[in-house]
């Protein structure tokens, strides 16, 4: 765990789990990692409840300035970059979500697919429903940003 990285009391982080540079953990979210990895990149925020786990074959890798929105599940999946999960969004094993891209709340994101860089996801099963706009992709940008202030002001009343 980077020195800058913050896990919220409560939150839970088992196994091979690798958290950049002021990565967050935010309370009640769970990382398990007994069968393979997890690596949160730098700058990235696990919002509360959100749960990520690992199937043998199947990492749960994500990028730099990502965003997972509250009570959101990723199994074994890729986020590239920049990407925003919505709220209770479901990625699962051997997805791959392109940078920039968008999942929208509640979406479920199936086994396999492949998101294009820029995308906004919706739906059960989840799907391209459009280009993200340059506006749309700094508004993810920002939202991560947004985390680095909020990590700072609870590391310091809480710790």
């Amino acid at each position: 765990m980077a020195d800058t990285a913050w896990v919220a009391p409560g939150a839970t982080v088992i196994g091979s789990v690798r958290l950049g540079e002021r990565a967050s953990v935010w309370y009640g979210a769970v990382l398990r990692a007994e069968h393979a990895r997890i690596e949160l990149g730098a700058g990235s925020n696990l919002q509360d409840g959100v749960v990520v786990h690992v199937d043998a074959d199947y990492d749960a890798v994500i990028g730099a300035g990502v965003s997972v929105g509250h009570n959101a599940v990723l199994h074994g999946c890729t986020l590239e970059d920049d990407v925003l999960v919505g709220m209770s969004a479901t990625v699962l094993n051997g997805a791959v979500v392109g940078t920039g891209s968008l999942i929208a709340a509640g979406a479920v994101v199936l086994e396999g697919t492949v998101v294009p860089p820029g995308s906004l996801v919706a739906g059960v099963p989840g799907r391209v429903r459009r280009e993200l706009t340059e506006e749309e992709r700094e508004g993810i940008r920002r939202n991560a940003a947004s985390y680095l202030a909020l990590t700072e002001e609870h590391r310091g009343a809480v710790g």
